[in-house]
């Protein structure tokens, strides 16, 4: 069997295998310093002697951890200058870009590290793109789609960990079918969901007023979907174009969130207690401390989600793997926009108690629907901008065609 042949090797990129060692050193040397530092916690409470460094033994100890350190960062220094050489097997490199398997997996790695993959310039990070049809548009210049440019132009958001691709679901696309029922053009953003969502909407506010600008018909409404985090991120962008000063809101007549977690998620501030307990109680943090920085492997995307936040002033100096409280500037809903929010609960009926406690698996119906105690904070989706699906999961919601025909419903009135 030729290496190509072999499961899970064919769609793998030679630059994959460079950027995988990368990150595998990496993630080899952070387990020695989770070793070393359980290694210290112990000689420190027997009364051994100290190091000057936090986490770090002294010694003929510390010698064997800096030379095992040392080893690991020259052994993959030279596994990534030996693979960079490396020639792909031709057509090897196009039969891996097309690939649903690895942009599935790259995906799933750019929402848990992706703001790490970009800080260590990792070939593995995803740039944000636009596509149409599986492919990545060119939006600095002239938009060519022959024959498929139209007037209304519907952009689909994705959430945390998931791509373009994932928006076909069960044999259901909600772009497919707005495009099928209003003439619209569907275009798919692709991003590195492990980045804020300020810096991610920041980008896609530039991206949307690139497109406006090239685009090759005359634009009368757009609209932006998003699932999960995709809404948070649509959102962000239009506050970031607002303050740009960009033309495209003009031009955008719907926004609709479906299963956003508009005012954070339970699973992301859990995650935050755990870590406060970890470092912070002392009989428990004298040896569990070290394996706290385990809990702290989720990237600054994962972590806006606690709260929902928006801004970059939700964010910046503040310790964001810590627990704090919801400081957040009041975004309200955008101004002249249709705006619509669909909201899951894995409940059978509607049921304070069933709700709170499930959501949809992931995000609680109130956050899901905007409703907050703090009225500044409450979204003001409509009565009849609101649909609450039972028995339906966060996933569900981009397979439902209950979702779709209500999508066309709205952005068709």
């Amino acid at each position: 069997m030729k290496p190509s042949d072999r499961p899970g090797l064919r769609h793998l990129k030679a630059s994959d295998l460079r950027a995988g060692v990368q990150l595998a050193t990496q993630a080899t040397t952070g387990i020695i310093g989770i070793t070393e530092g359980v290694h210290q916690a112990v000689l420190r409470s027997t009364g051994g002697r100290a190091a000057k460094l936090p986490g770090r033994t002294a010694g003929i100890t510390g010698f064997v951890y800096r030379s095992v350190r040392a080893t690991t960062q020259l052994v993959g220094w030279g596994l990534e200058r030996a693979l960079a050489r490396l020639v792909p097997v031709p057509g090897s490199e196009a039969l891996a870009a097309d690939s649903p398997e690895r942009e599935a997996v790259l995906s799933a790695l750019n929402g848990v590290l992706g703001d790490h993959l970009v800080a260590t310039d990792n070939a593995l990070a995803l740039p944000m793109q636009l596509r149409w049809q599986g492919l990545p548009l060119n939006v600095a210049a002239p938009v060519l789609l022959p024959g498929a440019a139209s007037g209304h132009v519907v952009v689909l958001v994705h959430g945390l960990c998931m791509n373009d691709r994932q928006w076909a679901h069960q044999g259901h696309d909600h772009g497919a079918v707005l495009a099928q029922a209003l003439g619209a053009t569907p275009l798919y953003l692709r991003y590195n969901s492990g980045l804020h969502v300020s810096d991610n909407g920041a980008q896609l506010a530039d991206l949307l007023q690139a497109l406006v600008t090239h685009w090759p018909v005359p634009l009368h409404t757009l609209s932006l979907v998003g699932h999960s985090m995709g809404g948070l991120v649509s959102r962000s962008a239009h506050h970031a174009a607002m303050q740009a000063g960009h033309t495209w809101p003009a031009h955008l007549k719907h926004l609709a969130c479906l299963g956003t977690p508009h005012h954070g998620a339970p699973l992301e501030r859990a995650g935050a207690w755990v870590d406060e307990v970890l470092a912070h109680t002392p009989w428990v943090s004298r040896f569990s401390g070290p394996f706290a920085r385990l809990g702290e492997v989720r990237s600054a995307g994962i972590t806006d989600l606690r709260h929902g936040d928006l801004l970059a002033s939700d964010w910046q100096g503040r310790e964001r793997l810590r627990r704090r409280a919801d400081s957040r500037t009041p975004v309200p809903l955008p101004d002249g926009v249709a705006c619509f929010t669909v909201a899951a609960t894995l409940a059978a009926q509607r049921g304070l108690l069933a709700e709170r406690l499930t959501g949809d698996g992931l995000v609680p119906l109130d956050s899901a629907l905007g409703q907050h105690r703090d009225p500044r904070r409450k979204l003001a989706f409509g009565p009849n901008h609101q649909l609450v699906l039972h028995r339906t999961g966060h996933l569900d919601l981009l397979g439902s065609p209950v979702v779709g025909r209500q999508l066309v419903a709205w952005l068709g009135a």
